[in-house]
């Protein structure tokens, strides 16, 4: 049976696109509290099935595929431009094609505004008007012809051109966003995951493990509530008739579906472990994600071109092997303004992502794949001005199957301006 939570997600599922919501109205229609309301909303806000537009309220909406994360709607312009809604809020959660900036007359304009456009203009009635009847505080005509035409008319206090900017930067995170892989990305769904149950025996995971070839599995209660992980480990030598819940691990480590790749990455290297069951907050087990799917995960990212740069992807590019290098690799980096501090100088920031950037590249290069960085020490012994183009020299200081420790060498003509000893694990097959 059901949850009253689960209902109320299911209720809201339900809605209408574009249908307020309220906790007063969930509480009272479906008997509930307003605190089990509140949650429950919230879920449904985080899941995508629900937003949150300041002076609008809450109200259903369509659920966005990460795919077209990119597509924005006049809800989402609102919340960029700290916006209010003049009228047509029927249209709310249409999608925007393309932005059109008015900044020319209204026989002009015509050429560009068509279906499905974003017009950013100024107080012009007239301009509003020719946006509306084209298929997109202002008089009462044109907020009545919104209404008919279900196309929304927002106003802010901020001028053209910074509301252009401020959408456009809005774009450009989603973006990069939209390139991190999460755990609900790759996790094996409920439906294939083996898992047992806390009033199986020993000889149940025998008969699984020979059905499947794993020899890990989550155990969960009646609730589907994980309470347990059992190995290989915890059943050797064990009799055949002996609990699950006897010899299982209890309280292990979990994941949750928002969680990155790279942080579940960095927790198997850390804890040695080969998979984890990925719960609601609840701990309902919804899957499980083993260090293979890990591995593809981050190769796949690795192979995917890069819509929205971060700073991290910046100081990546200024980063290039030096041509005239002998048995060890040596790599330049020139100093761009936008890497120094308010002295005009290398920032610290910016100073460790280049050595982390350069042990990376060198265990890279090495077939060390999935690095992953336990500890760095910095000595900046000379500041760096901006323009400047460093030599980065990494030496291996030792080297293992699963850690390494590498000393790097920062020169700027010949002299010594920076030093740093790193500590780092490897994820290997």
């Amino acid at each position: 049976m059901a949850t009253k939570h689960e209902q109320i997600l299911k209720y809201i599922e339900n809605l209408a696109v574009g249908e307020k919501i309220s906790v007063r109205k969930i509480a009272k229609n479906l008997s509930v509290s307003e605190g089990t309301a509140y949650r429950a909303i919230k879920d449904a806000e985080i899941i995508g099935f629900v937003s949150t537009i300041k002076r609008v309220g809450t109200l259903r909406i369509e659920r966005k595929q990460k795919d077209s994360i990119e597509k924005l709607t006049f809800a989402e312009i609102v919340n960029m431009i700290d916006g209010q809604v003049l009228g047509g809020r029927a249209g709310l959660y249409k999608s925007l094609n393309k932005f059109v900036i008015g900044a020319m007359t209204v026989e002009a304009m015509e050429r560009y505004t068509d279906a499905g456009n974003l017009l950013i203009v100024g107080n012009r009635v007239s301009a509003h008007e020719l946006a509306l009847k084209r298929g997109f505080d202002t008089d009462d005509e044109v907020k009545q012809l919104a209404d008919e035409k279900e196309l929304p008319i927002l106003s802010t206090s901020y001028d053209t051109f910074t509301v252009a900017t401020m959408i456009n930067r809005a774009i450009y995170d989603q973006l990069i966003k939209k390139e991190v892989v999460f755990v609900e990305d790759i996790l094996t769904p409920l439906e294939t995951t083996a898992y047992l149950s806390t009033s199986d025996k020993v000889e149940d995971w025998h008969k699984m493990e020979e059905a499947t070839g794993h020899s890990r599995f989550p155990v969960v209660n009646r609730a589907m509530r994980l309470t347990g992980m059992v190995t290989s480990k915890d059943i050797l030598e064990k009799n055949p008739s002996i609990s699950i819940e006897r010899v299982m691990t209890k309280n292990p480590l979990t994941v949750g579906p928002k969680m990155s790749v790279a942080s579940v990455a960095h927790m198997m290297i850390w804890e040695s472990i080969e998979v984890i069951p990925v719960v609601k907050d609840d701990l309902t087990l919804i899957g499980i994600v083993s260090r293979q799917d890990i591995l593809k995960s981050m190769q796949m990212i690795q192979k995917q071109p890069q819509v929205g740069e971060t700073i991290d992807d910046t100081i990546a590019n200024q980063l290039s092997e030096k041509a005239d290098t002998g048995e060890e690799a040596d790599y330049e980096f020139k100093v761009s303004p936008q890497m120094t501090n308010s002295l005009g100088t290398l920032s610290y920031g910016v100073f460790t992502q280049v050595v982390c950037e350069v042990v990376q590249q060198k265990l890279f290069s090495m077939k060390k794949r999935n690095v992953a960085i336990e500890n760095v020490t910095m000595y900046f012994l000379k500041p760096v001005q901006m323009d400047a183009t460093i030599v980065i020299k990494p030496r291996i200081l030792e080297m293992g199957r699963k850690a390494g420790k590498l000393d790097v060498e920062l020169y700027l003509e010949g002299i010594l301006t920076g030093k740093a000893i790193v500590a780092c694990q490897m994820m290997e097959r």
